[in-house]
């Protein structure tokens, strides 16, 4: 009688190869790739492009009549020697400390409200997202109709207390703050990304908590904070990074065609694109964009780093 020997080791482990299996994997990346192709071309003519076009024009002296001319390093050694990078750069990152903490602590005070809200909050939503929808020219002009330091509606309504308002628009003490307070009338972004979050605690945690005797702040410190730090740090990067770059609504109030202009409203985005468009220095504003790149990326750097021990993540092992 013959006796068949079976295959032993891993030969008689391995599945059966299928010949067609990697031919089908090419299909679908082409087909994927074939979809996705106008975004990589968009992507590639309206971004990648510019960027490193960009880092070019900074290495030369361009003011958009003429050629460029290859200078090398000249622009970000001029960068040194400008007093108005460090002013404009103080004054941006003065913004920006400022705005972001009251950016968070606003919009979670109006989520956990509108997370308590039940059935009405929908409308609430609704209201407080429209500011968003109105264009950054319009409350620009409007922060100039609100802070007018003689018969602004802020000074108007601090009179009412018997508080002398400052004069907004025309201190250097008071233009950034009074900035910073505009600002806040377009958080409903921040607020619907929150609420979100929100929703996604465990009700189980409040109520184990309330159990316990913890009281709504306890609850809110303990809880809540932790539970969405996560989104927290989402949002204080991309303010942080926004926060950075702003520009539309400071040029339009004090920097626009007729408006009062003051160093203290100078921020860095302004001074770039004065150089850019208004003293055609292309290769000077290029450097300043780099050098805003590279701010923006340590400054992201740094608070990733910081997070690692400030975030939780419900998915992690603690």
């Amino acid at each position: 009688m013959s006796v068949v020997a079976k295959p032993t080791g891993s030969r008689a482990a391995m599945p059966p190869k299928r010949p067609g299996l990697k031919r089908q994997q090419r299909r679908n990346v082409l087909a994927a790739v074939a979809f996705i192709s106008p975004w990589i071309v968009g992507a590639a003519i309206f971004t990648l492009w510019p960027i490193f076009y960009s880092g070019y024009l900074s290495l030369t002296d361009y003011d958009v009549i003429n050629p460029p001319s290859f200078i090398g390093l000249d622009n970000y050694a001029r960068l040194l020697e400008d007093p108005k990078i460090v002013l404009s750069l103080a004054n941006t990152l003065y913004y920006t400390v400022l705005l972001v903490p009251l950016q968070i602590i606003f919009s979670l005070s109006l989520a956990i409200l509108l997370n308590e809200a039940g059935r009405s909050s929908s409308f609430f939503r609704t209201a407080f997202y429209l500011p968003n929808m109105t264009p950054p020219v319009a409350v620009g002009i409007l922060l100039l109709l609100l802070f007018n330091g003689q018969d602004g509606l802020v000074n108007a309504v601090l009179g009412w207390f018997g508080i002398e308002g400052p004069n907004w628009t025309t201190d250097p003490a008071w233009i950034k703050p009074g900035l910073v307070m505009m600002s806040l009338w377009s958080v409903g972004s921040t607020i619907i990304i929150l609420l979100a979050s929100l929703r996604n605690v465990p009700a189980e945690l409040y109520e184990s908590a309330r159990m316990d005797g913890a009281s709504a702040w306890q609850r809110t410190i303990r809880i809540t904070i932790p539970m969405i730090s996560g989104t927290i740090f989402f949002l204080v990067v991309v303010n942080t990074i926004a926060g950075l770059q702003t520009f539309t609504e400071a040029y339009t109030a004090f920097h626009g065609a007729g408006t009062y202009s003051n160093d203290a409203s100078l921020f860095y985005a302004i001074y770039l694109f004065q150089q850019a468009f208004e003293f055609l220095q292309m290769g000077y504003a290029s450097a300043m964009a780099w050098v805003l790149f590279v701010i923006i990326m340590i400054l992201t750097g740094i608070q990733f780093f910081v997070s690692r021990r400030l975030v939780y993540y419900g998915g992690e092992d603690q």
